[in-house]
């Protein structure tokens, strides 16, 4: 648990109360707060901890919290977190972090009390993880339940944020919300983090392929398997490597798939510390986004994408009407098909052959990302919404 910032009562800059059990290690949550920093807003950090990890909120939306244990977690942790805010201090708006489906109710209440507006960063559906988690087929009570919280859960805040116009319109279809209630926040990526760490000069080796993340079905890895067996069958002469680097629920399907073939040109790396993870991508000759074929995908990006920006490498990912306007295939990216092993593979043979378009590639994502979707730019776009809301 902590409380970071002044409990200064302050008439400018405005005030910004972060609540919830939200992760606060999360790249989305840094970005935020940095990011509203940045902009001019003094942000006072409200938080408790709930959740051990993403397994964690997995098993409790598949049914781990009917039991006893899970309600003394939750009961410990709004016991710490309203001992927390009585602490805090005025302040001008509560900012609910993600995940906040469970905080937002709570919130409500406290800025409920003290009038003033909440808005909560939604970021993701918990509903249609849950859904393409299978969880649906294991019990239907609990996803209905969960799609109930959240659909109520919706109807708390003054604005709720999302990275994309599609997923605005899919939580409003779904939930039956008013849509004015919204704004677009992208995700972006955190440049205190993420940064050119690369020697200019070309390295001996195999041509280096990095995956990292939780190995969750829209990052469709096994189609990123299956193309590492197409490039180790074709290009036999020039090498390629494919590093997966993390953990999570599909990474031993991706592993029983790369002995099933006996690549040698996959090797697996448990999930780095942050400083380690940067290292690794600053190695790598380009950074893979997200190649799956659910529907999270088509309505959400990943900050993969945005952490290659920012660190001046090449990506690689997935077509999706999701994807922002300004980014252009072959100007600031390479995009291939969704669930095509081959379509992946041709798109890293394509860079492969060509070290004009790879530094291409990573000079206008660069120049992007800072234009766009570094810190500074998603707090400014969030800044300016919270403004809206508190009439400045």
């Amino acid at each position: 648990m902590d409380i970071r910032g002044s409990a200064q009562v302050s008439a400018s800059p405005p005030r910004l109360l972060f609540f919830g059990t939200y992760r606060d290690e999360y790249a989305r949550n840094q970005i935020l707060i940095e990011g509203l920093r940045r902009a001019g807003w003094e942000v006072v950090e409200c938080h408790a901890s709930l959740w051990r990890g993403v397994e964690d909120r997995v098993r409790a939306a598949s049914g781990g919290w009917a039991n006893w244990g899970f309600f003394r977690r939750l009961f410990d942790a709004y016991t710490q977190l309203i001992r927390l805010y009585r602490k805090s201090g005025e302040y001008d708006v509560i900012l609910v972090g993600y995940p906040g489906h469970i905080d937002v109710y709570l919130a409500r209440f406290l800025a409920s009390i003290r009038h003033r507006p909440l808005a909560w960063d939604v970021l993701n559906s918990l509903y249609l993880i849950s859904v393409e988690r299978g969880i649906e087929a294991r019990s239907r009570f609990t996803v209905g339940m969960i799609r109930r919280l959240e659909r109520m859960a919706c109807r708390l805040p003054d604005r709720m944020f999302l990275d994309t116009q599609l997923f605005v319109n899919w939580f409003v279809d779904i939930h039956h919300l008013n849509p004015s209630r919204f704004r677009l926040v992208q995700i972006g990526a955190d440049d205190r983090n993420f940064l050119p760490l690369d020697d200019p000069q070309p390295h001996a080796g195999p041509f280096r392929i990095i995956y990292y993340g939780s190995y969750i079905p829209n990052h469709g890895v096994e189609y990123i398997i299956e193309a590492a067996r197409l490039l180790e069958r074709e290009m036999p002469g020039k090498p390629v490597l494919l590093e997966l680097v993390g953990v999570g629920p599909e990474r031993a399907k991706a592993q029983d798939l790369a002995e099933k073939y006996s690549l040698r040109n996959v090797c697996f790396i448990d999930w780095l510390e942050r400083e380690a993870l940067a290292e690794r991508i600053a190695q790598a000759d380009v950074v893979l986004g997200a190649f799956g074929v659910t529907r999270q995908l088509l309505l959400t990006n990943n900050n993969k994408i945005y952490e290659g920006f920012a660190m001046r490498k090449p990506v690689i990912s997935a077509r999706t009407p999701a994807l922002p306007e300004v980014l252009h295939h072959g100007e600031h990216l390479y995009l291939c098909e969704r669930g095509d092993p081959v379509s992946l593979a041709q798109a890293i043979r394509a860079l492969q052959t060509d070290p004009a378009l790879c530094r291409r590639l990573a000079e206008n994502g660069y120049r992007v990302f800072h234009d766009h979707f570094d810190v500074t730019q998603i707090g400014k776009k969030i800044a300016s919404h919270l403004d809206e809301l508190v009439g400045r």
